[in-house]
This record gives C-alpha cells, sequence and structure tokens, in this order.
C-alpha cells in the first residue's frame, strides 16, 4: 500500500506549499489557519510571512521525504495547538452561535491540516529517533479518529446546509440536492467505517478518490471561473480538498499493516499507522 501513501504524501505536501504561497502572497492568514479577528497579531505581514515560508518548507520536506517523520510530526503538533489552544477557545469566547455544527467548520479544517501531517508521520518508521520526536510520535494512531470525524461532521452539513452546499454542483449536473444529500451519506458511512475499522483501506480509498473527484470538476472549474479578487479563497478551498484526498490515500496506505485487532483501541495499542520505513 506504498502507492496510497506517496500519493496521499504529494497531495497534501502541495496543499501545504500552496497554502503557504498563498499566506504570502496576501500578507493574511486565510480563516482556514487563524481565525479571522487576529488584528492583536504583532506585524502581521512578517508573522504570515514567516508562518507561509514554514508551510512551505515543510511542504518540501513532506514531497521530497527531507526527514519526513520529525517534519510531518512538528507541522501536525502546530495545527493541532493552534486548533486546540488558539481556534477552539475564539469558537466559544467569540461566536454566538457555537452551538452550530456549521460555525465550527474552519476550526474541522485547521484540526485535519494537523490529522494529515501525523497520518504521514505515521507511514514511516519512529525507530531510534529521539525522544522528543518519541513522544509525539504518540499522537499519531489519534490522527486517523480525529480526521474520520471532521469527515462525519462534514457529511452531516450536507443535510444542515444543503442549500448552500448544493450550490457547489456544477450546473450541468442535474437534482443538486439529491448529489447533495447522497455524497453526505457517503461521507458519513466512509467515515464512519474509517472510525470503527471496517475495511478502513477501501472506505479510505474511495473517500480520497471521491474528494480527488471533487478537486477536477467542482473546485478547479471554481478557480478558474474565478473573480482575480475572490481567486485566492477559491484556490485555497480547492487545495484544501487536496489535502483531504491526501489524507484519506495516506490512511489507505497506513492501514496496510494487518493488524490482529479490530477498531481505533488497536490502533492505538499496535501503532498501526507506521507502514513504511524511512528512507
Amino acid at each position: 500500500m506504498q502507492n496510497f501513501s506517496n500519493i496521499g504524501r504529494i497531495f497534501y505536501g502541495t496543499a501545504i506549499a500552496v497554502t503557504g504561497f498563498l499566506t504570502i502572497y496576501f500578507k493574511d492568514f486565510h480563516p482556514y489557519l487563524l481565525p479571522p479577528n487576529h488584528s492583536w497579531v504583532p506585524d502581521l505581514i512578517v508573522v504570515a510571512r514567516i508562518f507561509g515560508t514554514i508551510l512551505i518548507l515543510g511542504a518540501v520536506c513532506i514531497v521530497f521525504k527531507i526527514k519526513i517523520r520529525q517534519i510531518a510530526l512538528l507541522l501536525g503538533v502546530m495545527f493541532l495547538l493552534i486548533g486546540c489552544f488558539y481556534y477552539i477557545p475564539y469558537e466559544f469566547l467569540s461566536t454566538p452561535n457555537y452551538i452550530h455544527l456549521g460555525d465550527w467548520e474552519n476550526v474541522e479544517k485547521e484540526l485535519a491540516y494537523s490529522c494529515g501531517a501525523l497520518v504521514i508521520a505515521g507511514c514511516f518508521s519512529g525507530y531510534h529517533e529521539k525522544p522528543f520526536f518519541g513522544w509525539l510520535g504518540k499522537l499519531v494512531p489519534f490522527a486517523t479518529i480525529l480526521f474520520s470525524i471532521t469527515i462525519i461532521t462534514f457529511g452531516m452539513d450536507h443535510f444542515l446546509y444543503s442549500k448552500d452546499v448544493s450550490a457547489y454542483v456544477p450546473s450541468w449536473v442535474p437534482d443538486h440536492l439529491i448529489w447533495t444529500y447522497f455524497f453526505g451519506t457517503a461521507l458519513i458511512g466512509l467515515g464512519i467505517g474509517i472510525t470503527l475499522n471496517i475495511r478502513r483501506r477501501f472506505c479510505a480509498a474511495l473517500l480520497g478518490s471521491m474528494i480527488f473527484l471533487w478537486f477536477i470538476t467542482l473546485h478547479i472549474p471554481r478557480v478558474i471561473a474565478s473573480s482575480s479578487s475572490n481567486m485566492g479563497d477559491e484556490l485555497i478551498s480547492a487545495f484544501l480538498a487536496l489535502a483531504y484526498s491526501g489524507i484519506a490515500f495516506a490512511i489507505a496506505g497506513s492501514a496496510g499493516i494487518k493488524e490482529k485487532g479490530i477498531g481505533p483501541l488497536s490502533d492505538l495499542l499496535l501503532g498501526a499507522n507506521q507502514a513504511t520505513q524511512e528512507k
């Protein structure tokens, strides 16, 4: 299943690199990365450029397998810390409608970035690594479960916000709502399959293929048709989809190890996400 891991690694790394370039170009953070209200950040332009550079360098290391496990662990933990200690408190304290699932969309995307890096780190062995990275590696088994939970919630969004989601369906496709409900059901079903380790490899590969199809048929045409003022949002949305596809393929690759147990508990006990050795 190394092919799945390689595809996932390249997709995810490419998406992170584009996100870094856009952060530098627009000299600001997209809501997928930081909450909209970050005016308190000193020298925002400088910080955005530094952050964008970090993303680009991390992406290069992931794509070309340069200290990939260590870099992926650091990148995943960085996204996780931002999500847990900045974005989640922001949602509770600054958003009056935090009880609505849709208001957590950007938090989930932030956490998905974290999960992607951790899953990729889990595809490479941690033998004889320094204790610090060994400690960070304990987060890896949780990444697959957390990512699948975000997939389930996005599937639920297809039903809760069906009119908004159906607007993404191309005009040449008939019955927009039917397709919206169909793919919402698919996301929920595949997310549950990954969470419960029910044919996880198949579910993850199918999920990655489905989202990559969206990247080609839904997002790329929107990027091409977008105005210059809106192209940045469409680009980062498109490559977020590519990142999701890559994460799913990486999970499919990491599931190539035959597990003796079933479900998330066996992942935690057996460390089943370490599928290939770092070269």
